[in-house]
């Protein structure tokens, strides 16, 4: 079993409700501020949890001004 930290634990709810809902293109920043955390704290966690969780699928997607992350069901 996959051990996560309490801000991953947060994270990862947060996308899979939101995924759950249709959501789909996320910015560290919009997750952030939507779960309380700093857009760094989320941006930091998200590319080992897109190695790490295994019910959603977490891919970097584009980068503009800020990464973009795709997130889908698996």
């Amino acid at each position: 079993m996959t051990e996560y930290t309490e801000e991953e634990r947060r994270i990862l709810s947060h996308l899979r409700e939101s995924v759950s809902h249709g959501e789909r293109y996320f910015r560290a920043k919009n997750i952030a501020d939507a779960i309380g955390l700093t857009a760094k704290q989320v941006g930091s966690r998200l590319p080992r949890l897109a190695e790490k969780s295994d019910d959603v699928d977490i891919e970097k997607w584009g980068r503009a001004r800020s990464t973009t992350w795709r997130v889908t069901r698996c």
